[in-house]
């Protein structure tokens, strides 16, 4: 496996894990990590064997504690500008992985960090987690799309109370407004999150590919290109042995075996 400077990647049983390893520094998000987080992503992207992507952060305190202040505090504006368009475009690239990917937040999960989460398709948090948009009492603006994730997942009213009002909150009530999908023990965090992703795996990955395609491109269309969106989809299931693996197996009462064979080139991801 490929070796990084601030992240370890592990494959298994077709779960690719990403860790984020900057512990001394709570997992803060220099331009340097963020540049790195780009590469990983797109080698993560290309694993063929990976299925699902777990992501979390090394040690017991945080996931992503947010930006690097230190670097941040230096910044002109063309420089601040670049920084945020560079978070923006990584976490764009998160949210477009082919693979369903999981966050498993175990900490600390500010500024950047709650906008690195919302990133992934599921969140399951630590009961200790602690989630927030503290940007406004720094005297900026959530910078990695936070203004724009935020309000799709809680609403906006809710959204703009958290970020104009630069407060925590405990992952309790991060599931209570939608944010998290659920919240368990500390010990528990990755075992669940893993029996999840193991689920997730047991599924066709082509079709699950698929059917986040459909979903995150549906979302930005009106319903009825969405519906139009999703037949289209729909009809690339056969193209692939995983639809007649599945549909047999039903048929004859036998457990289904996918290989994952990807998909045309060209046709969605």
């Amino acid at each position: 496996m490929k070796q990084y400077e601030f992240f370890r990647v592990t494959l298994e049983d077709h779960i690719a894990t990403i860790t984020i390893s900057r512990p001394k520094a709570l997992n803060a998000l220099s331009t340097a990590v963020v540049t790195e987080l780009e590469t990983v992503i797109e080698d993560v992207s290309a694993m063929d064997d990976a299925w699902v992507v777990i992501f979390t952060g090394d040690g017991d305190k945080a996931f992503v504690a947010g930006g690097d202040i230190k670097e941040m505090y230096t910044m002109n504006p063309d420089q601040g500008v670049a920084y945020s368009k560079l978070g923006t475009r990584v976490l764009y690239k998160i949210e477009n992985m082919p693979q369903p990917t999981i966050a498993a937040v175990n900490g600390f999960a500010l500024g950047g960090g709650t906008e690195i989460a919302m990133a992934f398709d599921i969140r399951i948090a630590s009961s200790k987690a602690v989630f927030g948009q503290p940007e406004t009492g720094l005297g900026i603006i959530p910078g990695f799309a936070g203004t724009q994730r935020l309000p799709r997942l809680v609403g906006k009213g809710m959204a703009k109370m958290l970020i104009y009002s630069s407060m925590r909150i405990k992952a309790d009530e991060a599931y209570r407004i939608g944010l998290v999908q659920k919240v368990v023990p500390p010990e528990d965090l990755m075992d669940e999150a893993r029996a999840l992703a193991k689920q997730i795996a047991s599924c066709s990955p082509n079709a699950v590919r698929l059917a986040k395609a459909a979903i995150n491109q549906g979302l930005e269309m009106d319903l009825w290109s969405g519906n139009v969106y999703e037949s289209h989809v729909f009809g690339l299931c056969f193209t692939n042995s995983d639809q007649t693996e599945g549909m047999r197996a039903f048929v004859e009462k036998d457990k289904a075996v996918f290989n994952g064979k990807p998909l045309p080139k060209g046709e969605p991801q």
